[in-house]
């Protein structure tokens, strides 16, 4: 007899509905899976044969040939367990079919009939009215992660034995409601409070900007001027994840297998700082079966990269077109994997290999020629696609001791939070847009007019500084920032000026 059983696959973060087909028929006993099945499902085979048994079923001495649809898309991971279970089942009439055509199901099998967990099932629930189901069949474990979609159906069992019972009694059982469900978690800010850091007024002016407006950011300085400090702050005044950017974030970490709390969104923004010893793969993703790396991981929040030039040049050319285009796509010979990358970068890093170029408080011991090939490890490309470049000095032991408390991160915060609600009125005509850093250049023809002593301040910076295209576009987003952060409708020399001033590293080379 043959049976079909609905599951899924994720391309990236994409679902692809799997046809699992189940036909048992004479012939000598065992089973065959055909549809480029990887070895996770290869396996699958004995711990289906053995969780049937122990699960009180019987298992046909029958040829088994299971074929996993569509037949050119790589099958890989423990989730067909479940559906290729219930398809047997199904195939040798020890369950109703009934039903299963309307359901998808998903999860690993383990070797006494109990249900495990698996990666992935949020954005294949996301998908779900896309891939024409009305409902899931999961383990106990993800449901309420696949019950955070609204309008699906959710059914979460522990064994093999509930399953079959539910294919046999459907009235028997209730779907997963919202109410039994925590809606999200509650938004964090990580990183401490901005009221922690003292003086380094310019770097703090800098950080708000580049939290109301989106804009990648740099802080150039020598060791303990608080670069790192101040970048771990960034994250407390962002305004917390609109509900559709929680849904975002929350599949992406679950492809990954890093949704620690199943059931709730991620609401906070995420920090991400990988280490400088980290591979261009471990940075944008990859594998032989491709995996989001640490820039998708960061989508809609934010990575830092501590001591910048210590990563490897090849690295950091993997950033580039991320930060131009938001996503980052990986070929492999089978398949094209997008995976979206909209985060905003920080970085820090010394100003010379001794650190001190520059400082006040104790002098250089590097070469012209040292500074030179120290910098040529950040290329201008690279550099272009950074908004804001500051220099961080290191404060005075007086500054230190008798510097009054800084402003509050949830002030500063509020700001942030009106700045963003202005742009967002203004791109009410490009839904696409949810921040000044995201403009184009003909965002930039409408939105950034130049009266005409703007525009000769803004060339003159273009001639002295030998600033690229992009790197003017990118002034004038920030000048952007900067008057809405001001509440002006219309950009002022003041604002092109003070967009100017952060090109630090153009100054210095």
């Amino acid at each position: 007899m043959l049976a079909r059983v609905w599951s899924a696959s994720l391309v990236g973060i994409d679902a692809v509905k799997v046809g699992v087909e189940v036909d048992v028929s004479g012939g000598l006993p065992g089973i065959v899976v055909v549809g480029l099945p990887d070895t996770a499902v290869q396996e699958s085979r004995e711990r289906v044969r053995a969780a049937l048994k122990n699960a009180g079923f019987v298992f046909p001495m029958r040829k088994i040939v299971i074929n996993l649809t569509p037949a050119d898309l790589r099958k890989e991971g423990p989730s067909f367990d479940l559906p290729i279970s219930v398809g047997i089942l199904a195939a040798s009439q020890q369950v109703n079919p009934e039903l299963l055509g309307d359901y998808l199901f998903l999860g690993e099998v383990s070797l006494d009939g109990n249900l495990r967990p698996v990666a992935g099932v949020l954005p294949i629930a996301a998908a779900a009215q896309s891939l024409g189901i009305s409902g899931l069949v999961v383990p106990a474990d993800n449901a309420q992660e696949a019950a955070v979609v609204r309008g699906l159906d959710v059914y979460g069992f522990k064994h093999l034995a509930d399953v079959a019972d539910f294919l046999n009694q459907p009235e028997r059982y209730s779907p997963v409601t919202m109410d039994e469900v925590p809606k999200s978690s509650p938004s964090q800010f990580t990183g401490g409070n901005l009221n922690e850091v003292k003086g380094q007024s310019h770097a703090r002016r800098a950080l708000e900007i580049a939290a109301a407006g989106g804009h990648n950011l740099i802080f150039v300085g020598p060791p303990g001027s608080g670069k790192t400090m101040l970048a771990r702050r960034l994250p407390g005044i962002l305004p917390p994840l609109s509900f559709s950017e929680a849904l975002e974030v929350t599949q992406i970490y679950s492809v990954a297998g890093l949704l620690k709390d199943k059931g709730r969104l991620i609401r906070h923004r995420p920090f991400r700082s990988p280490h400088h010893s980290a591979s261009g793969p471990s940075l944008v993703g990859g594998g032989s079966f491709p995996r989001p790396g640490e820039i998708s991981l960061a989508h809609r929040g934010v990575l830092f990269l501590d001591e910048l030039t210590e990563f490897k040049r090849n690295v950091l050319e993997f950033l580039r077109q991320p930060l131009e285009d938001g996503y980052v796509t990986i070929s492999r010979t089978r398949q094209s994997v997008l995976f979206p990358a909209q985060f905003t970068l920080v970085a820090s890093t010394n100003p010379c290999p001794c650190g001190y170029f520059g400082d006040t408080l104790q002098p250089c011991t590097c070469s012209a020629r040292q500074r030179e090939n120290y910098w040529a490890k950040l290329s201008g490309p690279l550099m272009d696609r950074i908004d804001l470049q500051v220099a961080v000095n290191r404060l005075k032991p007086e500054e230190i001791t008798r510097q009054p408390q800084s402003e509050a991160s949830e002030a500063v915060r509020e700001r942030v939070k009106v700045a963003r609600d202005r742009a967002r009125h203004r791109f009410n005509s490009e839904p696409t847009l949810r921040c000044n850093a995201q403009m184009q250049s003909g965002h930039l023809r409408q939105w950034c007019h130049l009266e005409d002593s703007s525009r000769n301040l803004l060339e003159g910076a273009i001639r002295k500084l030998g600033l690229s295209a992009r790197a003017s576009d990118r002034i004038l987003k920030v000048a952007r920032t900067i008057a809405d952060l001001s509440g002006a409708e219309t950009l002022q020399t003041s604002h092109i000026a003070e967009a100017i001033q952060y090109r630090t590293i153009d100054r210095m080379q």
